[in-house]
């Protein structure tokens, strides 16, 4: 029901009832621009895109936290959201109603997390920031989302520059006997941190020389360690493994043999490996090993798969051992390393047809050139 009635003050009033049977109502100077407003939310009601103007008064961070609390992801990936949340957007954004974000905000938003953040994270947060307004937007709380049309900062390429063998030798000689094997295990198979951390003994086929990824090692602030699923469906794969690796599994669990839940590598107390205890390892086998700060150990699987690209292994290949979700996915990180087909180009045209003798009487015109 709604209708247009005019006031003792002058003012026309325009109400009507939502679909919930709320009603709501705003006054004009003049009857034409009450009767346009009504016409306006009719029509939005008639396509299903009518937003309650109530709904966008609450909180922007009222909502994000029901939005958190419904996303599927990762236990790591839900973490993180979370506390990308907490510390980037909702000091900023948190107390505002969020029906009056407007787009300038979110653009002065990430102008300042630019200056503090590298491109690449304010990337990783502004999309889950869209992300979240697009619910919003699908929950009829707000008409628009402010996320449209943000200019982002430019993320600079850096190429993946492997490690040379001789560095990757001395991290394996300077890592503590306990670790030694895991070193060689990212070398030589290219697991994830991880992966090669939740890897368990079950896993290993010590006969046939492989090793079946289907589990990673999770560690989330507040939480004990966990195993759970890989990071994507085709993180799930088997590894084959070379006699190096299967030769230092098979020295490690000697030494060492595995914990309950049958974890091939294990700390010092028995348990799972924590991420923060072996950075602080991995950072002093480094310096140890004489090689720049800031060599990662995801710098081994870097240096994996090297290998494979310098000895001729596919874009497949090479996708399926590093259970890349994609052959672009591949490419965009090595497709730097594989060799330059130039020469080998005019050495096949050359082969076949080098030998063309010109026709009699013929000029090739290079004189003319």
């Amino acid at each position: 029901m709604a209708s247009v009635k005019k006031r003792p003050n002058g003012k026309w009033r325009a109400r009507y009832r939502d679909p919930e049977g709320s009603e709501h109502s705003r006054h004009f100077d003049r009857r034409v621009d009450a009767e346009r407003w009504l016409d306006s939310v009719r029509g939005d009601l008639a396509r299903g895109t009518y937003v309650d103007p109530d709904a966008g008064r609450c909180s922007f961070g009222d909502y994000a936290q029901q939005w958190l609390g419904i996303q599927v992801h990762r236990p790591s990936t839900a973490a993180k959201l979370d506390s990308d949340l907490r510390n980037h957007v909702l000091p900023f954004l948190g107390h505002r109603p969020i029906g009056a974000i407007r787009h300038s905000e979110i653009q002065a938003w990430v102008k300042n997390r630019s200056e503090v953040l590298a491109p690449a994270t304010v990337e990783v947060i502004y999309r889950y920031l869209a992300s979240l307004f697009r619910a919003a937007v699908s929950d009829r709380v707000i008409p628009v989302s402010p996320c449209s049309q943000i200019r982002l900062p430019k993320k600079a390429v850096r190429q993946v520059s492997p490690l040379p063998t001789e560095h990757v030798k001395a991290l394996i000689d300077a890592m503590p006997d306990r670790y030694r094997a895991l070193a060689v295990l990212a070398a030589g198979a290219g697991l994830r941190q991880g992966e090669a951390f939740g890897l368990r003994v079950p896993a290993v086929d010590f006969l046939r020389r492989s090793i079946a990824v289907e589990q990673q090692l999770v560690c989330v602030t507040g939480r004990p360690p966990f195993l759970a699923a890989p990071k994507t469906a085709a993180s799930c794969r088997t590894v084959p493994a070379p006699r190096v690796v299967i030769d230092a599994l098979a020295q490690h669990l000697t030494a060492y043999p595995p914990c309950e839940d049958s974890l091939v590598f294990t700390a010092h107390d028995g348990g799972p490996i924590r991420r923060n205890r072996f950075g602080e390892i991995w950072a002093a086998t480094v310096s140890r090993a004489g090689l720049p700060k800031g060599t990662h150990f995801h710098d081994l699987r870097h240096y994996y798969a090297s290998l494979l690209i310098r000895h001729g292994e596919s874009v497949k290949v090479v996708q399926a051992r590093l259970g890349h979700a994609s052959a672009q996915e591949t490419l965009d990180t090595y497709g730097h390393l594989w060799p330059d087909s130039d020469a080998r180009t005019r050495a096949a045209v050359d082969k076949e047809l080098g030998a063309l003798e010109p026709a009699e009487g013929s000029d090739t015109g290079l004189a003319e050139l």
